[in-house]
């Protein structure tokens, strides 16, 4: 078990880091939601959820983008970002 944990990647560790605390996260908005069991109250909770969850995704993209920015085309590079723009206006839109 030792060596498995010596051997991760840190860039992957921080990523599914991020994961981790996103997943928390929304786990806890949940039960606060159960919790206070109004409707406006839990749209509230939700909404909140609206700006964590893309601000986990931009930080985990980031993460990964800058490790492999030396290993990839300009080119690849553009199609990568433009992809995370067209999934955060798909979500906005």
């Amino acid at each position: 078990m030792k060596n498995w944990w010596n051997g991760l990647d840190q860039t992957v560790l921080a990523m599914a880091g991020l994961r981790f605390l996103s997943a928390s996260i929304e786990l806890t908005a949940a039960i606060c939601m159960l919790l206070v069991n109004d409707v406006r109250k839990a749209i509230a909770i939700n909404s909140v959820l609206a700006i964590v969850g893309p601000a986990i995704f931009i930080g985990t993209m980031a993460i990964g983008i800058f490790q492999i920015a030396g290993e990839i085309s300009y080119g690849k590079m553009i199609f990568i970002g433009l992809g995370v723009v067209f999934i955060l206006a798909g979500i906005y839109k």
